[in-house]
């Protein structure tokens, strides 16, 4: 009788080696399955990709009506930041400040509905991505009555002090800020709460056996393991915020665009496709600087002591 015997590439004679796996149609599946995917990139992503960049080059010179030639007119870009670089700095500034203040209010309720709700979780969990059920222009409406000098948070404000009797929120810095917070925070929260779901509680069973208070059971167990969250979330929230313009549109004035709204009017009212171009392409250029800067210095893997 002959022994077969298990071997890694397959079953064969004792002593003899086992034949390789032939090349077939499971060997191109993988391919297969990825062509879907990326046929819509292509067709969806990188495609109007480089149409926006050649648009970024024509004649600014040009118009819709009289067309737009091709001169690779790369001044459009030096031109175009000289002109809004204010825009571009604030809306970093306001993604910066809405970015801290979703930490401060999303951190806290992600850790509660991890590791402190109980039965009560799913139902937070809802609460949390309700919002997003509805528009996201119907949202920010809401936030410009919530704010509104007649509202109810105005009235309390200056009733207690905080507002002087002729301030207000609307059409501020702090309105946008606010707005982006609110419509951006589910995109911070749910990343963080799916690392701290899975922390394990020995872990910090172990740190208070080891005389470790809650603050350094934070700093040292609880916070460098939620960072992968932390880091998704940061970037989720991040990137959107810094190119939002409905929040400056509805809930500011001129003084608080955002370079969103300024490709906004180059697009659709001064039909400036070279500029509104050339300025996509610089928001997204500093964004990834952003994002790959953040990445380098080792945001989420970086050790805590």
């Amino acid at each position: 009788m002959t022994a077969f015997v298990h071997l890694p590439g397959g079953t064969g004679p004792a002593g003899s080696p086992a034949a390789p796996p032939r090349p077939g149609r499971n060997g191109l599946l993988p391919y297969l399955l990825l062509l879907p995917g990326a046929a819509w990139l292509a067709v969806f992503f990188v495609v109007p990709l480089c149409q926006l960049a050649a648009a970024s080059l024509y004649d600014p010179a040009g118009s819709l009506a009289t067309g737009y030639a091709m001169t690779w007119a790369f001044g459009n870009y030096p031109d175009a930041l000289a002109a809004y670089w204010p825009q571009f700095g604030r809306s970093f500034l306001y993604a910066g400040a809405a970015l801290v203040l979703a930490l401060l209010l999303g951190y806290p309720l992600a850790y509660a509905i991890a590791r402190k709700a109980g039965r009560w979780r799913n139902v937070l969990l809802v609460c949390v991505v309700a919002p997003m059920f509805t528009s996201f222009l119907v949202r920010t409406l809401a936030w410009k009555t919530i704010l509104s000098d007649n509202g109810a948070l105005v009235g309390l404000l200056r009733d207690v002090g905080l507002l002087d009797t002729d301030g207000r929120l609307l059409a501020t810095p702090v309105a946008v800020v606010l707005g982006l917070t609110y419509n951006f925070l589910p995109f911070l929260v749910l990343p963080l709460y799916a690392s701290l779901e899975r922390l394990d509680p020995r872990l910090l069973e172990a740190a208070g056996d080891l005389y470790a208070g809650p603050v350094q059971t934070f700093r040292r167990v609880v916070l460098p393991l939620s960072l992968p969250g932390l880091t998704a979330g940061t970037l989720l929230f991040f990137i959107p915020a810094s190119g939002d313009y409905i929040n400056a549109e509805l809930l500011g004035t001129p003084n608080e665009y955002m370079i969103g709204n300024v490709i906004d009017s180059a697009f659709l009212v001064r039909l400036d496709y070279p500029q509104g171009a050339a300025l996509s392409f610089l928001l997204m250029a500093a964004v990834l600087a952003v994002v790959f800067g953040y990445l380098r210095r080792g945001g989420g893997t970086q050790e805590f002591r």
